[in-house]
C-alpha cells in the first residue's frame, strides 16, 4: 500500500503541473502557470484530495521508520542511516541541477541578453521546496523515531498544540515568523503521522477506527476553512490566500483527512495490488520515483518550447479551447520525460545501492 501511495504522489502531482497549470507569457515575458480552480465551480473541494503534498509526507514518514527499524536490526549507526538517506536525496538532485547549470553557463556566455531561469520561470523551481524540507526530516530521523517510540500520540498533540499556539501568533499577532515556524511544526507533524501509519497498523484496525482519523481530518477542515477563515481550497488560487505557502494548520488536518482516507481503501487496495497488471506499473513507477519528480517539470518545458517554436500561443485564461487541449500537455510531456527517464534513472538506481552498513 505504502508503494502505491508513493506512486500515486508522483502521478498527481505530475499530471497536475501538466495538464491542470494554465501556463502563460506574462507581460514582461515570464512564463507563469496558476491553475484554474477559481474558475471551476465548487473546484476547491478537488483540492481537498488531490493536493498531495501531505501525502509525500505520511509516506516519507512511515518509509523512514521501516528503515531506521531495519537498519537498527543491523547494526547500523544513526549517522550512517541518515547519510544513505540523503545519499538517494541527494544524488540525482544534484545531476538534475547540474546539467540545468550548465545548460544556463552555455546560454549565458552565447551572444545577445540572458534571463537566469529563477527570473523567466520560477514556476519551475517551486516544487522543489519539498527536497528540503525533506532532508532535513530526514537528518531527524533517528530523533524523531526515538519521540515516537517513546511518547506515541503524546507527540502528535504536543504538535497540534505547537501547530495552534504559531497559528494564533501568526494570523492573530501578525507575526510572520510565527507563520514559517508553524510551516515547519506542520511537515513535521505529517512525517509523524508516517510513524503512527506504520506503528499503529492504521491499515488493518477495524472500519470505524479507520472512519474516525477520516472524520477527524474532515471536521478539522471545515472548522478551519468554514470557521476560522483559512482558504476553502488547498492550492494557491487567483486573487486568494494560500494555505501552503506559509503551510498552516489546514494542510495539517488534511494530512489527517488523507490518511483516513488511504486507511480506509487499504484492504480494497491490497487486494487490488495483488493483481500483477496493476503491482506492476506500481513497482515501475517507484523505481523512478526521484527522477520523475525532478525531470517532470523539464519534460513540461521542452513542450512548451515545441510548442511556442512551432507558433503556438499559450493561453492566460482557461477557456474552452484550453480544456480541449489537455490532452496534448498530457501527451507530449509523457513522450519527453520518458526519455528523460532512461537517461537519469540510473543516476537514482546507483544512490540507492547500500554502501557496507549504510541504511536502507
Amino acid at each position: 500500500m505504502i508503494d502505491a501511495a508513493r506512486a500515486l504522489c508522483i502521478v498527481v502531482v505530475t499530471l497536475w503541473h501538466w495538464t491542470l497549470s494554465v501556463t502563460h507569457r506574462t507581460a514582461d515575458g515570464r512564463l507563469a502557470m496558476p491553475n484554474p480552480i477559481h474558475a471551476v465551480p465548487g473546484g476547491w473541494l478537488a483540492t481537498w484530495v488531490l493536493q498531495i503534498m501531505p501525502v509525500f509526507f505520511l509516506v516519507g514518514g512511515y518509509a523512514n521508520l521501516v528503515g531506521w527499524q531495519r537498519a537498527q536490526a543491523r547494526g547500523t549507526t544513526a549517522g550512517r542511516f541518515v547519510r544513505g538517506r540523503l545519499r538517494r536525496l541527494l544524488w540525482p538532485t544534484a545531476v538534475w541541477a547540474l546539467v540545468w547549470l550548465a545548460g544556463e553557463l552555455i546560454a549565458a556566455a552565447l551572444p545577445g541578453p540572458h534571463r537566469w531561469m529563477w527570473e523567466w520561470f520560477p514556476g519551475y523551481l517551486t516544487p522543489l521546496w519539498f527536497l528540503g524540507v525533506y532532508g532535513l526530516l530526514i537528518a531527524a530521523v533517528p530523533i524523531t523515531t526515538s519521540l515516537n517510540a517513546r511518547y506515541g500520540a503524546r507527540v502528535l498533540v504536543v504538535l497540534v498544540l505547537l501547530i495552534a499556539l504559531g497559528s494564533v501568533a501568526h494570523r492573530g499577532a501578525d507575526l510572520a515568523w510565527a507563520g514559517w515556524a508553524t510551516a515547519a511544526l506542520v511537515w513535521l507533524f505529517c512525517h509523524q503521522l508516517g510513524y503512527a501509519w506504520r506503528s499503529w497498523e492504521l491499515g488493518r484496525r477495524p472500519p470505524a477506527q479507520r472512519l474516525a482519523v477520516a472524520g477527524a481530518g474532515l471536521a478539522g477542515l471545515v472548522a478551519l476553512t468554514a470557521g476560522a477563515g483559512y482558504p476553502l481550497s488547498m492550492v494557491g488560487t487567483v486573487g486568494a490566500k494560500s494555505n501552503l505557502f506559509p503551510t498552516n494548520a489546514a494542510i495539517a488536518a488534511l494530512a489527517v483527512f488523507q490518511l483516513g482516507l488511504l486507511v480506509l481503501v487499504t484492504p480494497a487496495a491490497e487486494r487490488l495490488l495483488r493483481r500483477p497488471a496493476v503491482w506492476k506499473p506500481v513497482v515501475a513507477l517507484n523505481v523512478g520515483a526521484l527522477t520523475i519528480f525532478l525531470w517532470h517539470m523539464t519534460a513540461y518545458l521542452v513542450v512548451l518550447w515545441a510548442y511556442e517554436g512551432l507558433g503556438g500561443t499559450l493561453p492566460a485564461q482557461p477557456t474552452a479551447g484550453w480544456w480541449a487541449q489537455r490532452w496534448l500537455w498530457l501527451m507530449a510531456p509523457s513522450a519527453v520525460l520518458a526519455v528523460l527517464a532512461v537517461l537519469f534513472v540510473r543516476v537514482e538506481l546507483a544512490a540507492r545501492r547500500p554502501r557496507t552498513g549504510a541504511g536502507r
